[in-house]
């Protein structure tokens, strides 16, 4: 069976192709590619999911017996802890055992590269081709050494945020942790500040509560409902992995993820003053970032989903903030990796300084920018409907609706652009076998039959 990297590592069925045997045919791959490189030094952490822990030992037995100083994470973290360590901690590449937000029955394998970001395609593809030559890979006698990743995170992040700014005034958060790895960090930051933390799902469940842990409005139920019970300033939740993150409003309204990007950016640029270098998002990312880079005058690139085509920017070039729709977003001066903690602290710090709530901090985005709707919908990709997509591309209409196309972007899938600024965009998805349509336009209704004129055209 071969192994096939997707837009974020390794991810496949636990018991099916996610086997011990399988993973550490992964490990010795990686490692191969690591003697080439001359690297040595390895950090394996790992999520909630079903025996993690025990595949990340084995990945770092494997990378022990092959005479690398490899550490295992004293417990489980998150993914951006991992990156972390690389970065800050002196590690040479770091492994992550997590399926992220895919369903329960999945886990998977994430490399983590020497700048501490997601590993680059040709590192992947590297990866790969050891693969398919490897034999069967076993441990014997290898002892796993433990290392504390947790308190040096948490002590790097709480430097980054003005602890000044968090005791401006109270504010209730309401942490969802999806019952992922996330559990206990925003309480910890925020221990001794006017932000008080309630958290809830805020234990470990390898069924997740029967979900996927990806924060989507639909999984959002429980955290909407406490918001409004508790009457919170607002809410928010990480996936299964902590890398993402979604907003839940003080009228426990859900905030889709685009606003969380342009948020994110409006605070880096307008309040931290953030300038130097581009901005980066994918294709599936609100026109509201254009506008915003525009009025600002910073350069913005767009890329393919996935946040190793992001890495692939910041590896080049100066980058200041990198973004997808999916709710990952990294600010570069600390990792060049989605971080759902620290994301979420710098929306904290956006409504201290702002002395608004974030309904109506979005308000004001609006009435300055410009109105956008979003929304998303996934199709099961049959193949009737992945052969309507490739003769789509080869054929794009020329309108949809009463909308005339103005640009047609192939960069992933397709991606239609009106001339209103809203568009549709059709994609197969890189870690799932789903077709994902999106779509944004300057008033709800319009979005709502964009996407459902969208729909029929795969049909």
């Amino acid at each position: 069976m071969p192994v096939k990297f997707g837009t974020d590592g390794w991810r496949a069925i636990i018991g099916e192709d996610f086997t011990f045997d399988n993973v550490r045919k992964v490990a010795f791959a990686h490692a191969k590619v690591l003697e080439r490189q001359g690297k040595t030094k390895v950090i394996v952490g790992y999520d909630h999911r079903f025996m993690s822990e025990r595949f990340a030992q084995e990945v770092c037995g494997v990378f022990k017996q092959m005479g690398f100083e490899a550490y295992m994470t004293n417990r489980a973290c998150t993914t951006p802890m991992v990156s972390f360590a690389v970065k800050y901690m002196g590690f040479d590449n770091g492994v992550m055992i997590t399926a992220s937000h895919n369903p329960p029955e999945y886990n998977g394998y994430k490399i983590k590269d020497s700048f501490g970001g997601s590993a680059t395609t040709e590192f992947i593809k590297e990866v790969e081709k050891e693969f398919e030559k490897a034999k069967d890979v076993k441990i014997q006698g290898v002892n796993v050494d433990y290392i504390n990743v947790w308190g040096e995170y948490i002590r790097k992040v709480k430097e980054l945020i003005s602890q000044e700014l968090l005791n401006e005034g109270e504010i209730l958060l309401v942490h969802d942790a999806m019952y992922g790895s996330s559990v206990n960090t925003y309480a910890q930051v925020l221990a001794g500040t006017k932000v008080s933390v309630l958290p809830i799902r805020a234990y470990r469940d390898p069924l997740f509560g029967g979900h996927a842990p990806e924060p989507i409005e639909e999984n959002l139920t429980p955290l909407m409902e406490k918001v409004r019970a508790v009457s919170a300033s607002l809410g928010i939740a990480n996936d299964g992995d902590g890398d993402r993150i979604a907003l839940v409003d003080e009228r426990g309204k859900f905030v889709n993820s685009q606003m969380v990007y342009v948020l994110l950016l409006y605070h880096l640029l307008k309040n931290k003053g953030i300038r130097d270098g581009i901005v980066v998002k994918t294709v599936s990312t609100t026109y509201l970032a254009d506008r915003i880079c525009k009025e600002e005058g910073i350069q913005l690139k767009e890329v393919a989903v996935g946040f190793k085509n992001i890495n692939e920017i910041i590896l080049r070039e100066k980058v200041i903030f990198g973004g997808e729709e999916s709710g990952g977003y990294g600010i570069i001066s600390f990792l060049p990796e989605r971080d759902g903690l620290f994301s979420g602290l710098n929306i904290l710090e956006l409504l201290q300084i702002s002395g608004r709530t974030l309904s109506e901090m979005i308000e004001e985005i609006f009435k300055r920018y410009g109105r956008a709707y979003y929304k998303r919908y996934d199709l099961h990709a049959q193949e009737d409907k992945k052969k309507k997509l490739s003769w789509l591309i080869d054929h794009p209409p020329e309108k949809l609706l009463s909308y005339k196309v103005r640009e047609i972007n192939t960069t992933d899938g397709l991606k239609l652009i009106f001339e209103n600024d809203g568009w549709i965009l059709f994609r197969a998805s890189g870690t799932e076998p789903l077709i994902r349509v999106y779509a944004e336009m300057p008033e709800e209704d319009q979005t709502q039959k964009v996407l459902e004129e969208g729909i029929k055209l795969l049909e």
